[in-house]
Order: C-alpha cells, then sequence, then structure tokens
C-alpha cells in the first residue's frame, strides 16, 4: 500500500511505501531570506514530513540538494552540518540548478526508512 501525504493535483508532499518515506522536494516558504535561513527553513520542513510519517532525520537514506549558485556551498553546508545528528550522514548530491522561483536558493529530496 502506498500512502501519500499532502496530495494535490501535481505532486504529493510525501510517499510512503514498503518501510520507505519519499519527500518532495522541499523549499523555503520565505524566498527573502538568504542561504542559511532558506536552509533552515527547508530542513525544519523535512523535520516535520519526516515526523508526520513516523521517521526522523536519524534515518536519512538519500539527500539531494540543488542549489541556485554553487557559490552558497559552504554557507549551506555550515547548516546542514549543524543539522544533522553526528553519525547519519547519509549518502547524498549536491549539484547547481536553475530553481522553478527565482527567489529559491535551495530545495533538498530525502528519502528515509521508518
Amino acid at each position: 500500500m502506498v500512502q501519500r501525504f499532502d496530495v494535490g493535483t501535481r505532486l504529493s508532499e510525501m510517499a510512503v511505501h514498503n518501510g520507505v518515506c519519499y519527500l518532495a522536494g522541499q523549499v523555503a516558504a520565505d524566498d527573502g531570506q538568504d542561504i542559511k535561513g532558506q536552509t533552515q527553513q527547508v530542513l525544519a520542513a523535512v523535520d516535520a514530513l519526516l515526523e508526520r510519517a513516523g521517521s526522523s532525520k536519524n534515518k536519512l537514506l538519500m539527500c539531494q540538494i540543488f542549489l541556485s549558485d554553487m557559490a552558497e556551498f559552504a554557507a549551506m553546508n555550515e547548516v546542514w552540518e549543524a543539522w544533522l545528528p553526528h553519525g547519519h550522514a547519509p549518502p547524498r548530491a549536491t549539484v547547481q540548478a536553475a530553481l522553478a522561483r527565482p527567489g529559491w536558493k535551495v530545495e533538498v529530496v530525502v528519502t528515509a526508512a521508518l
């Protein structure tokens, strides 16, 4: 059985199947903030979704990070490293991408075990 959360016409925010939680790309609600502020917002959204599914950042299986500007890689990583529990770093890819809205600086997609 597939369980979907916050289903819209275009996408669901999250789907759970066979003990794995798949999140849609998470972006900042307030795109007026700098990369650190947007990254904090995005990771808080990830935390909230994982909690709803009965998971947590301790159970991350994979992460994909999309940055609008690789010059902000170090600043984003400062927030990421402060958020991530020691010893629980998942496999991760970080790439530069043109995001869907001009104000977005970061988008994060994660997969986690339940």
